[in-house]
């Protein structure tokens, strides 16, 4: 069985053919900057990478575009478009309508355009990828994998915010959480991987790249995660703020003259490491900047793993307890500063890492921890587009 994965962001699409026979991708790659006259697209397939131009006026041409590369030229892999048997879509925000994934039927779209509120940069662009596939190819069917599901299994005390109830009530104003596809890929796996049971594990799940967010996933299932209504509560970020006195934002939209758009950008996309470094949002350049004696490049990285560590911390209390740490995602699977970091006075839990083993491990599964640490600390990469694709055929299939 073939499986298309789509991720249509608000200005990109990443896509992913699988072969579900030996879980294998036969190609993969993306389209960014759609809508702007540098747009282009990355090609990974028959074991070459190629990257080039191409106009991309919104989502519909882009998914076109994709599927020209897949079937015509030399980084041609499928020779028809109906060797595709189905197509899986990472689905941003499905609120509280969905907590697992299913099939794209119209009843599923009208009640997924409802969550638009809640999104509304990205679930709008979900939309566009679903239409488009199915104005090229409406007989195959579609699958929707939503980043929220996984978080569903939160109780109420830990998803609800304390103000007036009828804002939840009316508006479904709580804690949503994201990422849930990963975080509930590397939960699962790092079991596997450990060889421990489902059944009374507990398991803190840190995914560390651009976005940021935490789990605590106790018997396989989310009891709280640090990211809320929307992707910017929780940790300290690339460029958003993460948690904040809300009373801070008022006081700031009020000395600045700003409007809920203005503070919507200051905290979402000029805030986080490239708002404290001022000018470094990537954890690479702000590990360089330290060693070119940059102190708020210092300043930058100390606030961030400080606020991983106090996560972890809060999340082991809230499970009574933790038996794994898991760090994934770009700078968790590839930074030792990270994990070294965020585990550092830790050690009250149980846990002792590893020095040699958490430098030397990148992108790959490993644990990083010492052999007599009672809290086993783990490097697992992500890998989301996988569990759409598993999804997909599990639906498909029946």
């Amino acid at each position: 069985m073939k499986i298309l994965v789509l991720n249509c962001g608000s200005s990109s699409i990443k896509y992913a053919l699988y072969n579900m026979d030996d879980r294998s991708v036969i190609a993969s790659g993306g389209i960014e900057k759609i809508g702007l006259p540098d747009s282009f697209i990355k090609v990974k397939a028959k074991g070459q990478k190629s990257q080039f131009d191409v106009p991309v006026a919104e989502h519909t041409a882009g998914v076109q575009v994709i599927f020209k590369v897949l079937t015509e030229g030399e980084l041609a892999v499928i020779s028809d478009l109906h060797e595709i048997d189905a197509v899986g879509h990472r689905m941003v925000h499905g609120g509280e309508k969905f907590s697992e994934s299913v099939l794209l039927t119209p009843e599923v779209m009208e009640q997924f355009a409802a969550c638009n509120d809640l999104a509304p940069l990205h679930n709008p662009a979900n939309i566009k990828g679903v239409n488009a596939v199915k104005a090229i190819l409406p007989e195959v069917p579609q699958v929707g994998v939503f980043d929220t599901a996984f978080h569903q299994t939160m109780p109420d005390y830990a998803y609800m915010y304390a103000l007036p109830y009828d804002l939840y009530r009316k508006y479904g104003v709580r804690r949503y959480g994201f990422h849930g596809t990963s975080h509930r890929y590397v939960s699962k796996r790092v079991l596997e991987f450990l060889g421990m049971p489902v059944e009374g594990s507990k398991v803190i799940t840190c995914h560390i790249g651009g976005g940021a967010s935490i789990a605590a996933v106790k018997d396989g299932k989310v009891v709280d995660t640090s990211m809320g209504l929307t992707p910017l509560e929780g940790l300290m970020m690339g460029t958003r703020s993460g948690d904040i006195d809300a009373g801070a934002v008022t006081f700031l939209m009020d000395k600045l003259g700003l409007d809920t758009k203005g503070i919507g950008n200051l905290l979402n996309k000029q805030s986080g490491l490239l708002g404290v470094s001022e000018g470094r949002s990537d954890f690479r350049d702000i590990l360089a900047g330290i060693a070119e004696g940059n102190d708020l490049a210092r300043l930058a990285k100390e606030m961030y793993t400080y606020r991983i560590k106090k996560y972890i911390g809060a999340y082991a209390a809230a499970m009574g307890g933790v038996d794994v740490i898991l760090f994934t995602a770009g700078a968790g699977e590839n930074q030792y500063e990270v994990r070294e970091g965020a585990t550092k006075g830790l050690e009250y839990l149980g846990v002792k890492l590893d020095d040699a083993k958490n430098r030397a491990c990148r992108a790959t599964e490993a644990v990083i921890s010492t052999d007599d640490s009672r809290v086993k600390v783990c490097v697992i990469p992500t890998d989301e587009e996988l569990m759409i694709a598993t999804d997909t055929m599990a639906i498909v299939q029946g």
